[in-house]
């Protein structure tokens, strides 16, 4: 009996340290899963923020692409929406010339190309739905001045250039959308325009073809 006695304490005190054991491991087992937990929360909102970040950056980016085209060119005027149907009959445009709108189904013919007469507004303006520069310029504006834009034109894609007489300002770059006026071919602001706006993010149809169209000139009547 006394072996008995002796024995019970004995297994009870045994039982107490594994009992004891098996807490502190389900403890240590809650803290890791606590900290686990908090590392997964902690990533996921770096994550989120990256991506908000992310997004708004984007965005940031693209405004500052329109404000860039609207404000680093002096003097340069904006068109906005601006239709694209294609239409067979002449458009009464708003502007002069026109900067965009419904057009021709046939584009005016736009790699490097100098045309010695009047074009059609309406495959003109097929041309800018395709990204060129339209480059015309008045009876009036010196032969030195009409040849440095046509060599700039000839060596360039998606540009092409033509006589306007009726336009009210000497020069006028043309993009889709973009119209700038100036008084003489050396005006920094020409190579800033091409620049900007040859197959520029205004272009609705960026990549489209600057060949294959029309290169005739505008009938009389």
């Amino acid at each position: 009996m006394s072996s008995s006695r002796s024995g019970g304490p004995q297994r009870g005190a045994g039982y107490q340290q594994r009992q004891q054991r098996l807490a502190e491991m389900r403890r240590q087992e809650q803290a890791r899963e606590r900290r686990v937990a908090v590392i997964t929360i902690s990533a996921a909102v770096v994550l989120l923020a990256a991506i908000v970040g992310g997004g708004w950056w984007v965005i940031d980016r693209e405004r500052g692409q329109q404000e860039a085209l609207r404000g680093d060119i002096e003097g340069i005027q904006v068109y906005e929406d601006l239709t694209q149907e294609h239409v067979t009959t002449e458009v009464d445009y708003p502007m002069t010339p026109p900067a965009g709108g419904d057009h021709d189904a046939v584009w005016q013919n736009c790699n490097g190309v100098v045309y010695d007469g009047k074009i059609r507004d309406e495959n003109a303006v097929h041309a800018l739905e395709h990204g060129s520069v339209w480059v015309t310029y008045r009876d009036d504006v010196p032969q030195e001045d009409i040849d440095a834009l046509a060599e700039r034109v000839s060596s360039t894609p998606y540009t092409l250039m033509s006589p306007y007489p009726e336009q009210e300002g000497a020069i006028t770059l043309t993009a889709w959308g973009h119209q700038l006026t100036v008084d003489s071919a050396d005006d920094e602001r020409v190579e800033m325009f091409f620049t900007q706006f040859r197959q520029g993010p205004q272009t609705p149809e960026p990549g489209a073809a600057c060949t294959g169209g029309t290169s005739a000139l505008e009938t009389a009547g």
